[in-house]
């Protein structure tokens, strides 16, 4: 494995917007009432997509798995199960495109998967706005500078995700992360978040499966730098 101060261009460090007032103080009271309020004002679609994972895919009706959070401490994500358990004749899992139903990915399309992470919000453990959390093996393959985006918590949405989602690269993905957290305010997650809301009605740049552009992070660079000097 490389070192991630290999992969670091030298950039100067990334601004403290965190340190703000509202990132401070504000931000997490705006979290907590936005997830009450969509708890209070969309139970019922949480109760029926619940209900149709149930019927379609089976138990357990919520996927969880293990992301990176605030300060890089990593925390358990949860999301509606959009895949089945088939497994090969040798009892290892289908690769995930052939367990993605058309079932799972309407709700990948319509990021209806996404709704549980509103108790991660609730929990202290996720924002409305932030970079997306990733996965806990990805830490290792961030350049020093990149880390950064562990500086706030982690969002249902962010700036990336609204630039361009998955049909952007990582460097590019992680350069919006990384604009936010030298940008955090008030104004500027109620812009991402209505940005959210008009991308989510039309379903603009939503990659599923296959069609990403990025395969895993630690894949791509373990093979980008191999050869390099390692720790």
């Amino acid at each position: 494995m490389f070192s991630a101060t290999f992969l670091d261009k030298g950039e100067p460090e990334v601004k403290k917007g965190k340190n703000s007032f509202y990132c401070r103080f504000i931000k997490r009271i705006f979290d907590i009432i936005c997830a009450l309020l969509a708890i209070i004002v969309f139970w019922w679609l949480f109760a029926i997509v619940a209900i149709l994972v149930r019927v379609k895919l089976g138990s357990p009706v919520i996927f969880r798995q293990m992301r990176l959070g605030k300060d890089e401490k990593p925390f358990e994500l949860y999301k509606f199960r959009t895949m089945t358990d088939e497994r090969d004749e040798n009892g290892r899992y289908l690769p995930d495109d052939e367990r993605l139903t058309s079932f799972g990915r309407l709700l990948r399309s319509t990021s209806l998967d996404e709704l549980p992470e509103v108790w991660n919000i609730l929990r202290g453990d996720m924002s409305v706005i932030g970079p997306r959390p990733l996965l806990v093996e990805y830490l290792p393959y961030y350049t020093e500078r990149e880390r950064h985006r562990h500086d706030v918590r982690p969002g249902l949405s962010g700036w990336a995700q609204v630039n361009g989602r998955n049909a952007i690269g990582w460097e590019e993905k992680f350069a919006f992360d990384l604009e936010y957290i030298e940008k955090c305010s008030f104004a500027f997650d109620v812009k991402i978040l209505l940005l959210t809301i008009v991308k989510t009605i039309r379903r603009s740049d939503i990659l599923i499966g296959k069609q990403f552009r990025n395969g895993r992070l630690d894949i791509e660079r373990s093979h980008r730098y191999e050869g390099v000097s390692s720790v």
